[in-house]
């Protein structure tokens, strides 16, 4: 299936909410509507079963947001001269390459919730796994504020990163879990408690497989961003997406201002519970 919208540049009343906020996002659907379809991976090319296409997310965003995305942004360029948290140095390409990237993910989990889970979208709750510097969890927390985010990160000195920052915007819908997804998927307060786990530019698509699906709940979704030409890669992950109970939706190409131009969000549905063996412990069989 093929879906092809176009954001306008415009800017929303703080008091909209995220369904009102979408409904204006101007989205093409096909004529008829069919049910989702399993991959066919010996027909995948470079074309993607979604596009969409945007001038600038951001612009989308009411004057809060806008000041609290500013606000992110200042921090993460400050700390990011003490600590590695990304190889962009510049506002504008952090803006470009970073946020934009973050909020392009929004449509393509809008689309597939709705046609895919049948709940409404107003108030999911989203795991970020490997947020490093809050990307896209952070991001989405700002411009989704319905949403509850979880922001996952092994690491001390970025979790350290990522509550100042929560702090700093004035994030009431964050919280940020210092563990390895390993570990995090077989502890009984997050297995299976998300609706969507979302990662990015974190690890191969079969090893995300096992770190995020098991904390999705049955009937939700894994959004994971990848690069401008996935099919390989989600092709060599069909065995471990389905080992973890779930099935590739589709892949939805999105504008970027990587350096190919394009990035691609890889749609999976959680169909049945993860096995209770998974996720692994580092070094497991």
């Amino acid at each position: 299936m093929f879906y092809r919208c176009k954001i306008l540049n415009v800017n929303f009343p703080s008091s909209m909410s995220l369904g009102t906020f979408v409904k204006h996002l101007p989205f093409s659907k096909p004529k008829t509507s069919l049910p989702p379809q399993r991959l066919n991976f010996k027909s995948l090319t470079t074309t993607t079963t979604c596009v969409t296409r945007s001038s600038s997310y951001f612009e989308t965003l009411n004057s809060r947001q806008k000041d609290q995305i500013h606000l992110y942004v200042d921090a993460l360029l400050q700390w990011n001269q003490k600590m590695n948290l990304t190889a962009v140095n510049e506002v504008n390409e952090v803006m470009e390459r970073h946020i934009e990237d973050s909020l392009a993910i929004i449509p393509p989990i809008q689309n597939s919730y709705i046609s895919s889970c049948n709940n409404s979208f107003d108030n999911l709750r989203i795991v970020d796994v490997g947020s490093g510097a809050g990307l896209p969890g952070l991001v989405l927390a700002v411009a989704c504020p319905g949403w509850e985010v979880t922001l996952v990160e092994s690491m001390n000195k970025r979790c350290l990163f990522l509550e100042h920052a929560v702090n700093l915007i004035g994030l009431s819908n964050v919280q940020v879990v210092r563990e390895r997804a390993e570990k995090l998927g077989q502890d009984s307060n997050f297995r299976e408690r998300f609706d969507v786990a979302v990662a990015r530019a974190v690890a191969e698509m079969k090893v995300l497989a096992e770190y995020c699906l098991p904390l999705v709940r049955v009937g939700g979704l894994f959004v994971a961003a990848k690069g401008h030409n996935p099919q390989d890669e989600v092709k060599s992950a069909e065995r471990a997406t389905k080992l973890m109970g779930a099935s590739v939706l589709q892949l939805c190409s999105v504008e970027s201002h990587s350096p190919h131009g394009q990035r691609t969000a890889i749609i999976c549905l959680k169909n049945r519970p993860t096995p209770r063996k998974y996720p692994r412990d580092p070094g497991g069989s």
